[in-house]
């Protein structure tokens, strides 16, 4: 059986396992960004603040007024880094400064040349905005999935920028062909 570091976890989506109590990460599902001998890093995307785009540009005195993107909500992207915005998008990471090519078609960017983008109408069509991001110490996710913890599945685009967020953790977990209401609570190995 291969490791999970050999699999290569970016671009997958870690879906948290019905047991799994930890009140960061229970119900969610994040969208792994990287992982390599140093870690993983990722950010939850089911969780929606109480927040509007709008009242973030607000809060970053940024001129919002052309900006199609205005209602869209800020999601709670993990309990690192809380006060940085990660931004999840469609298309590619050149032409912003800070920005990593998680696939083909998806891209991570932590620079606020994005939001000001996204403020003035311009920038990437599909993304999600999330605050704080979730990461993991070198070894710490493997040993978390060894104890069943969680589920992982390849990552999808189409559920990330389409499904409305309190259905993309069945959404990935349709994936798998697994209901996660139906599982049960206790983890066993064989």
């Amino acid at each position: 059986m291969q490791s999970a570091q050999s699999l290569g976890l970016k671009h997958h989506f870690l879906m948290a396992m019905p047991h799994l109590e930890d009140p960061n990460f229970a119900g969610s599902l994040s969208y792994l960004c990287d992982h390599d001998e140093n870690g993983t890093m990722g950010v939850i995307v089911n969780r929606p603040l109480d927040i509007s785009l709008d009242a973030l540009f607000e809060q970053l005195e940024l001129e919002a007024e052309e900006s199609p993107h205005r209602n869209a909500p800020v999601y709670y992207g993990g309990p690192t880094h809380k006060d940085r915005g990660f931004i999840l998008h469609r298309g590619s990471s050149e032409g912003w400064d800070s920005s990593i090519q998680v696939d083909s078609d998806i891209a991570l960017t932590t620079s606020m040349d994005i939001l000001l983008a996204l403020a003035s109408g311009r920038g990437p069509k599909e993304f999600l905005v999330c605050l704080g991001c979730a990461g993991w110490e070198a070894g710490q996710l493997e040993a978390e999935l060894l104890d069943n913890a969680w589920l992982t599945v390849e990552g999808r685009a189409d559920i990330l920028f389409e499904v409305p967020p309190e259905q993309r953790l069945t959404a990935a977990a349709g994936i798998l062909g697994v209901d996660l209401n139906l599982m049960s609570r206790e983890a066993g190995h064989s």
